[in-house]
C-alpha cells in the first residue's frame, strides 16, 4: 500500500504522523511511504533521516494527498486539505468531529474513510491512541496553568506551591480520567492543594488509593462543581465522553463568581470545552480574559513538545497503521474491533453514533455500506 504523511498545517503544528523508525517498519513491509517535504523538520528529522529510513520525499502536499492510498496525520485535516481527499482513501488522525460540522460536512463530501484516534477504543473501554495525548496534555496543563497565574501574565500572582508559611494555590481538577490524574500527579508533585472531581464512585476510590489520600476527591454535582471552581485559583477541564461532545460543567456565572486572576486551562477544547466560556485559542495566542478569569483553551496542547507528543503517539499509532497497510481498510476493521469503533466517516456518511448524534447529521454504520465499494 502506499502510505502517504503530510506536513501538518495547523497553528504551530510540529508534530508529524510517522517518525522515520514508523517509516522503516513500514517499508520492510513492502510497503512505500511518500513524506511531505519538511514534514518532521519540527522535530529534528530532516528529509534525509526520511530517506534513509526507504521513504519517497514528495515536493508539496497536493503530490501526498494524490498518490497514496492512506494518510497519516496527527491532528484534523484543514478545509484546504479535505478537498485533496478522494473516494476510496482512507485518513488516520485526531478529527474531533462532534465540535466541528464543517470539517465533518467536508469529509462527508470528499467520500473519505476517516478513522479517528481519538475514538478507536480497546475492549476495556480504554483509548489507546488518546491516551499519549492525554498524558502530555494532563501534565502540560499545570506547567501552562502555573504560568498563567504569574501577574505578567494576567494572573492573580499566586505560586502554585506556595512557600513555608503561606497557602500554596488550591487546584481543582474535572475529571478523573488519563488527562486529568496526570495533571493531578504534576499539581501533586509542585506542592498545590489538589481537587479531582468525577462522577464514577470507583474511579474516586482508585484516585483515592494511587494518591495515598493526599489529595481530596469528590463525587460530581452541580452544587459541588460550583463550591470548588468558585473557590479555586487555577481549574483544569479534563472531562471527555468518547467521540461526543463535552458537557459544559462550568457556567458562565461560575466563572464570573471566581476571583479575578484565577485560570481556567481548559483540555477538553478539541471536544467543545467543558466551561461556556471556553473558545478554541492557538498557540500564537493562547489565552484570554473573560471576567477577569485568564482562559487557556489551546487545541493542540500537545503541540507544543512535538518531539515528545510524536514518539508517544507513533508508538501506539504504528501497529494501527500496519494493519490498515497490510489488509486494507475494510478487512482492518473486520478484524479488529478496536480499530473499527474509530471510524467516523465513510461513503459519505458519519458512521458513528455519537459523532452523529452531536452533530444531528444521519447516522449509518459500517454494516450498512457497500464493502465493495471501499
Amino acid at each position: 500500500m502506499r502510505v502517504g504523511v503530510p506536513k501538518e498545517t495547523k497553528n504551530n503544528e510540529f508534530r508529524v504522523g510517522l517518525v522515520p523508525a514508523g517509516v522503516r517498519e513500514l517499508v520492510r513491509d513492502g510497503h512505500e511511504v511518500i513524506v511531505e517535504t519538511m514534514a518532521g523538520a519540527g522535530i529534528g528529522f530532516d528529509d534525509a533521516a526520511y530517506r534513509a529510513a526507504g521513504a519517497r520525499i514528495a515536493a508539496s502536499a497536493a503530490e501526498v494527498f494524490e498518490t497514496t492510498e492512506l494518510i497519516v496525520k496527527v491532528k484534523d485535516p484543514q478545509l484546504a486539505e479535505c478537498r485533496m481527499l478522494r473516494p476510496g482513501q482512507t485518513l488516520f488522525a485526531f478529527l474531533h468531529l462532534a465540535a466541528d460540522q464543517a470539517l465533518a460536512k467536508a469529509l462527508i463530501e470528499s467520500g473519505v474513510t476517516a478513522i479517528a484516534y481519538e475514538t478507536v477504543s480497546a475492549p476495556d473501554g480504554t483509548l489507546p491512541l488518546l491516551m499519549p495525548m492525554s498524558e502530555v496534555a494532563g501534565r502540560m496543563a499545570v506547567q501552562v496553568g502555573a504560568s498563567c497565574l504569574q501577574k505578567a501574565n494576567g494572573g492573580c500572582g499566586v505560586l502554585l506551591g506556595g512557600v513555608p508559611g503561606v497557602a500554596p494555590a488550591k487546584v481543582v481538577i474535572l475529571g478523573g480520567g488519563v488527562s486529568g490524574t496526570c495533571a493531578a500527579e504534576m499539581a501533586f508533585g509542585m506542592r498545590a492543594d489538589v481537587t479531582i472531581i468525577d462522577r464514577s464512585l470507583p474511579r474516586l476510590r482508585q484516585l483515592d488509593a494511587l494518591f495515598g489520600g493526599h489529595l481530596k476527591t469528590l463525587a460530581a454535582a452541580a452544587d459541588t462543581i460550583e463550591q470548588q471552581v468558585v473557590d479555586a485559583d487555577l481549574v483544569i477541564g479534563a472531562v471527555l465522553i468518547p467521540g461526543a461532545a463535552t458537557p459544559k460543567l462550568v457556567t458562565r456565572e461560575m466563572v464570573r463568581a471566581m476571583r479575578a486572576g484565577s485560570v481556567l486551562v481548559d483540555i477538553a477544547i478539541d471536544q467543545g470545552g467543558c466551561f461556556e466560556t471556553s473558545r478554541p485559542t492557538t498557540h500564537d495566542d493562547p489565552t484570554f480574559v473573560l471576567d477577569d478569569v485568564v482562559h487557556y483553551c489551546v487545541t493542540n496542547m500537545p503541540g507544543a513538545v512535538p518531539r515528545t507528543s510524536t514518539f508517544a503517539l507513533t508508538n501506539a499509532t504504528l501497529p494501527y497503521v500496519k494493519a490498515l497497510a497490510a489488509h486494507g481498510t475494510l478487512e482492518a476493521l473486520a478484524r479488529d474491533a478496536s480499530l473499527a469503533r474509530g471510524l467516523n466517516v465513510h461513503q459519505g456518511a458519519i458512521a458513528h453514533q455519537a459523532v452523529a448524534r452531536d452533530l444531528g447529521l444521519p447516522y449509518r454504520p459500517l454494516e450498512t455500506v457497500d464493502a465493495s465499494a471501499a
